[in-house]
């Protein structure tokens, strides 16, 4: 009788375990969609481009009941917006709506307008704004600038028809540059309404019961947008150059990698940016003066390579020899042209500087082995049998008289010199 109790309690058990296993497989299946909040607080680029189509894609009705974009952007490239405007159109026509929020104080303006208008609703918070939304065609011809407008308006007046939205006060966004208050887009229909906060719109929506996945920039999308930049890319190959040619009087092995490294990542930024041909043409040239001022060394080469290179990064956005449909707002702006001329004279400051170490090597050389011959200095970079040593603060090539390996930091006397190349020995005692 024990044994039947026994046997029976472990059926009992194993009925247990089954039904529970049995409801719990339904529960992990029928889960609720979630709502995907993507956080567009950023330039309109091609790091924020990756960063929606990436959360937009696969998505479905099953696995998603709403995507939320929280937007707050000053606006950005054109060519970049249109790709972020085509994901939510492919993402609405599944089915899934995609709302956007302006939180208090942000901007939906210029090329986030447009984003916004491709939405099926726009809530606003207090102190936002949305609008500002005329293209600007940088460096290119009136005609290609009227096309650029012709075509954005088009864009804007079919988004807000769509969407049932006010058509003439969103075309007058492009056609007139006109930006509205949270108070004027809701009262004459370009958004939908208000919201105190992102948490306040959820609810207002009714998704308040289902589970957020919040979307922010990757590491990837930061470092993208950080190269989708034209004045980040003509600075960065400026900075390159300069590095290199400042190699050339110290003999850091160090700064010529560092300059390489600068010149690959702008390259790769106008890559990304899908440059003009001009824009980069002019930079190269200002490259090679700036490399020419190791051959004269009067600093005149510098000051004009890297003038030539400022007005190639202006011309990196235009059009011309380009697939660029140009920017809204234009990137050129008060403190673009202000960073420009403080480059301009660093440039100045360091031809200067560049200029007192050439002539000091010219005067070096042209006074005889006795001006340097018994002097003291540092080894900079090791000796071995070749590097590189510093008396009275000029930088020398310096072989060891006897082929062995000096370590950098110590001690040599020079005595000999052959060309620009002294003969040391290590200081000992």
């Amino acid at each position: 009788m024990n044994k039947f109790r026994l046997v029976s309690i472990v059926l009992i058990i194993t009925v247990v375990f089954l039904l529970v296993g049995s409801m719990a497989t339904p529960v992990s299946a029928t889960s609720p969609p979630s709502v995907v909040v993507i956080h567009l607080d950023q330039r309109i680029d091609e790091g924020s481009q990756s960063m929606v189509n990436s959360a937009l894609s696969g998505l479905t009705p099953a696995n998603t009941k709403a995507v939320i974009i929280e937007l707050n952007t000053p606006g950005g490239i054109l060519q970049n917006m249109i790709q972020i405007v085509n994901a939510i159109n492919n993402t609405e026509a599944t089915g899934i709506p995609v709302y956007t929020y302006i939180p208090a104080n942000g901007s939906g303006s210029s090329a986030g307008s447009y984003i916004a208008m491709a939405t099926d609703y726009i809530g606003m918070g207090a102190g936002s704004y949305i609008g500002s939304s005329l293209p600007s065609v940088e460096g290119g011809t009136a005609s290609q600038q009227a096309s650029a407008v012709k075509q954005m308006a088009n864009l804007m007046e079919s988004m807000a028809f769509d969407h049932d939205r006010n058509v003439s006060a969103a075309k007058s966004m492009v056609l007139n540059d006109t930006l509205y208050t949270e108070a004027q887009a809701v009262s004459i229909g370009v958004a939908n309404g208000y919201a105190l906060n992102l948490t306040t719109f959820i609810k207002d929506q009714g998704l308040q019961s289902f589970p957020v996945n919040n979307v922010t920039p990757s590491f990837y999308d930061s470092f993208i947008s950080f190269l989708s930049d034209q004045f980040v890319i003509g600075v960065l190959i400026i900075l390159g150059a300069i590095a290199i040619l400042v190699d050339f009087y110290h003999g850091s092995v160090l700064l010529s990698i560092v300059g390489v490294i600068l010149i690959a990542l702008g390259l790769i930024g106008a890559e990304v940016i899908e440059a003009s041909i001009i824009g980069i043409v002019f930079i190269l040239v200002g490259v090679v003066l700036i490399f020419l001022e190791m051959k004269i060394g009067h600093g005149f080469a510098l000051i004009a390579g890297v003038i030539i290179a400022v007005v190639g990064t202006f011309l990196l956005g235009s059009p011309q020899y380009s697939s660029n449909l140009g920017y809204s707002p234009s990137p050129v702006t008060s403190g673009s042209v202000v960073s420009a001329i403080i480059i301009v004279i660093l440039a100045i400051a360091a031809a200067l500087y560049l200029r007192k170490i050439a002539l000091s090597i010219k005067t070096k050389k042209t006074t005889g082995s006795e001006a340097i011959i018994e002097k003291k200095g540092v080894v900079k970079v090791e000796i071995n049998p070749v590097g590189w040593i510093s008396v009275e603060g000029v930088q020398w090539k310096a072989r060891s008289v006897d082929g062995s390996k000096i370590d950098s930091g110590k001690i040599v006397r020079v005595i000999g010199r052959e060309g620009l190349t002294l003969v040391v020995m290590p200081v000992t005692g």
